[in-house]
């Protein structure tokens, strides 16, 4: 008999020397910590541009200007108006203490607002900030907060406010981290009704997560690494590392239920299952590489991140994992939980999904006009999808420091938004750019969409080459109305400032690299979608010797990613949701979060795709007619799929929790995607249009189609073999034989006369 493919040779070897197995994947999982904490990480340094903005930030950092990091300290009343008196007592409290702080360099005179309502002390200090000196800084700003009870001094900066927002995230994720692994393990004994099966899943995804975050420490050297990577691995590790021991186990679970020996049991699920395990592992993998094609150093972070942990999570199920249920035998069934266990080991046909199942085979053309128009309903909206990167006013006003910055920009408005026109022109022409400058800020200073209450001073390098001004809005940087000031400024600096001869411009600030950034997303968004469907396409043409199948398997991701979208547009870009959600919406999805749903969701969505249409090409391959073909492998696989969808919308609905904007839309989209993927397009559209197909579903051309093992699926021979002499005998290699015959033998006297 032939070796049989890979996965089963792998998973034979494994079962039959299970310790060294075991043995062998604990190392693995060591040596990558190990390597990971000997390499040491390699953070990205932020210093990412685009556009414009990016011009501009180039411009200024060729002055090789000083700017030192600042900290201001805001005095205002805590209610009624300012004693003056009082709010310089405290300021003057303020100027003592801080001179006396080795991290300040200096401290300036208080400056009062325009309004007489607050007082500002600004401090300069020396170098850049540990996070120990920022919090040392921040206890003498409470110290004499404590002298002053009767006011408000607060203090706030870049360093102050980049720690308060490390600190809230940190609490998010936290929490994240805290419930997804109880909300996981819960659902599993629910899915199993024993306490080792529930276990296990939960065991090699955290295995398969701490080996891919050793081996992005060491990736880190070639690809940086961002704050989030950790989280990202986090987040795909435990969804797909237990979706594809899911996979496993359910199966093998079922061939040891119909009297298949442990290593019988295995060998089969291998054959099965684990050839899906790959199959999808692959997609997701291509999926996520997708990313690198987006220009953006933050997605080439999380890709990486992503395709360590979908590789490592791949290898541990076709490797580890039929060691561990070798090895546990029946045990892996114990202990039982009572209820759970009876509820979980019923045997026999599914009553509920060929119910749900029979409008998609008995009318198929009705029920697909049907599902394709709700989903295309609820994509709808998407159409009017606005993109903004969230800022200063999206953060959550619970935040301390968030209260104390909208009291800063309320009696200084210049601190708040600014756009940074940047000027570099021969050395001789500096006096015509300062006049030029001087003459856009006259201009400003008339129109309502910049603040007019503050000196702006123009700054020069040491060789007058290169000269800077920021130029404030009194308007959040997320608003339209700040996105207007920035289109009006850009409209003015060629009257002004493109009149100097030889003058090189250009308009920089959050609001620039924002608009910069979602142009540039813009027109990589098409890039990404045609590399990940092409290579996808390529990938499920090969593994299912069809072209109709990847074609059916594309087509219905991007209808789920639509009503994603969809669904994301109509929770937040309107207001009725804020409540439910606790957030404050801007009336856009966050620029970034398209093309990362986009590839997440479609890599994401192969698993359950790849599983389900494996179980109806098993099916198809036996010579069962196609509809009753589809009603087994999706009522067969329906088990498996609805725990593993469950466990994935049960994690990512956690982070719609979180107190910050953009990972609330991630949380949403993500489980709103997975939740249409694994009910309506599942149970609906897919088996609706299998039907409506019937045998065209298995169209190859001629080369392709000679390259499947055994005869086509097309139209199977009355004689034909059972497909375990085309697909699972061939790949069992000779273990069970008789009893694999004897069960498809069986079947096939049942179907022989149903067959074309």
């Amino acid at each position: 008999m032939p070796r049989g493919p890979v996965t089963v040779r792998i998973a034979r070897w494994s079962a039959t020397h299970p310790w060294r197995a075991i043995a062998l994947w604990t190392v693995f999982v060591a040596l990558c910590l190990v390597a990971g904490s000997a390499a040491g990480i390699r953070e990205y340094d932020g210093d990412q541009q685009f556009g414009e903005s990016g011009r501009a930030e180039r411009i200024v950092t060729s002055g090789a200007f000083d700017n030192p990091v600042t900290e201001d300290i805001l005095v205002t009343a805590r209610s009624g108006a300012l004693d003056r008196a009082a709010a310089e007592a405290a300021a003057a409290t303020v100027t003592t203490r801080m001179t006396a702080r080795p991290e300040v360099e200096s401290v300036a005179p208080a400056v009062p607002s325009p309004r007489g309502d607050a007082l500002l002390v600004r401090l300069t200090l020396r170098g850049e900030p540990s996070e120990e000196q920022v919090r040392a800084l921040l206890d003498t700003t409470a110290a004499a907060q404590r002298e002053h009870p009767e006011l408000r001094v607060e203090q706030i900066g870049d360093a102050s406010g980049e720690l308060a927002l490390d600190e809230a995230l940190g609490k998010d994720f936290e929490r994240a981290e805290l419930f997804s692994l109880p909300v996981t393990l819960l659902i599993l004994l629910v899915v199993f009704g024993a306490l080792i099966a529930a276990g296990v899943p939960l065991l090699l995804a955290m295995s398969a997560v701490g080996a891919a975050l050793g081996l992005s420490t060491v990736a880190s050297h070639l690809v940086p690494a961002t704050d989030s990577v950790n989280s990202m691995i986090l987040l795909i590790g435990l969804a797909v590392g237990v979706d594809y021991s899911l996979f496993y186990l359910r199966r093998e679970r079922e061939e040891r239920a119909r009297g298949a020996g442990h290593i019988d049991a295995v060998e089969i699920a291998a054959a099965t299952s684990g050839r899906a395990v790959v199959v999808s592992g692959v997609a997701v993998i291509i999926s996520m590489a997708g990313l690198y094609f987006a220009g953006d150093a933050v997605f080439a972070s999380l890709a990486t991140g992503a395709i360590l942990v979908v590789a490592v999570a791949v290898v541990g199920s076709v490797t580890v994992l039929p060691a561990i249920l070798a090895k546990l035998g029946r045990w892996v069934d114990r202990p039982r939980i009572p209820v759970l266990w009876r509820l979980t080991a019923r045997t026999g046909p599914s009553r509920l999904w060929p119910a749900l199942l029979r409008p998609a085979l008995r009318y198929p053309a009705a029920t697909l006009a049907v599902s394709v128009g709700v989903l295309v309903a609820i994509a709808v909206p998407a159409i009017d999808m606005q993109l903004r990167s969230p800022g200063i006013g999206d953060l959550p006003r619970s935040m301390p420091i968030m209260q104390t910055y909208d009291r800063m920009t309320a009696a200084f408005p210049t601190t708040g938004t600014t756009h940074r026109v940047a000027v570099r022109a021969p050395a001789e022409q500096a006096a015509s750019v300062r006049a030029a400058l001087d003459s856009l800020l006259a201009r400003t200073a008339s129109d309502p969409l910049f603040a007019r209450d503050a000196l702006v001073e123009p700054r020069a390098s040491t060789d007058g080459r290169v000269t800077y001004v920021d130029i404030a809005t009194p308007f959040d940087s997320d608003s339209p109305q700040a996105t207007e000031s920035l289109a009006r400024l850009r409209e003015l600096i060629p009257e002004t400032v493109g009149t100097v001869p030889g003058a090189e411009y250009a308009v920089g600030g959050f609001v620039a690299l924002n608009e910069d950034y979602a142009g540039h997303m813009a027109r990589k968004l098409p890039l990404v979608i045609g590399v990940v469907l092409l290579l996808t396409f390529l990938v499920m043409t090969w593994t299912f010797r069809s072209v109709v199948v990847a074609l059916t398997a594309i087509s219905l991701n991007l209808l789920s990613a639509a009503a994603a979208y969809g669904l994301l547009q109509l929770v937040f870009g309107g207001t009725w949701a804020e409540g439910l959600l606790d957030f404050r919406s801007n009336g856009a999805i966050v620029t970034w979060l398209p093309l990362f749903l986009f590839v997440v969701l479609f890599g994401l969505s192969m698993d359950y795709h790849v599983f389900v249409v494996s179980r109806i090409r098993e099916a198809v391959l036996r010579g069962v007619p196609t509809r009753q073909a589809i009603s087994e492998g999706i009522s067969g696989s329906a088990g498996v799929v609805t725990s593993a969808a469950v466990v994935m919308v049960a994690v990512f609905s956690i982070f719609a929790t979180l107190s910050i904007l953009e990972f609330k839309q991630v949380g949403v989209g993500l489980a709103a995607a997975i939740l249409i993927d694994a009910t309506i397009i599942r149970a609906v559209v897919l088996p609706s249009l299998m039907s409506l197909l019937d045998h065209r579903n298995w169209w190859a051309p001629s080369w392709l189609a000679a390259a499947t093992p055994g005869p086509s699926p097309v139209a199977p021979s009355p004689v034909a073999p059972s497909p375990v002499d085309h697909e699972l005998t061939y790949a069992l290699d000779g273990v069970s034989h008789h009893q694999l015959h004897d069960q498809q033998g069986e079947a096939s006297q049942k179907t022989a006369h149903t067959r074309p």
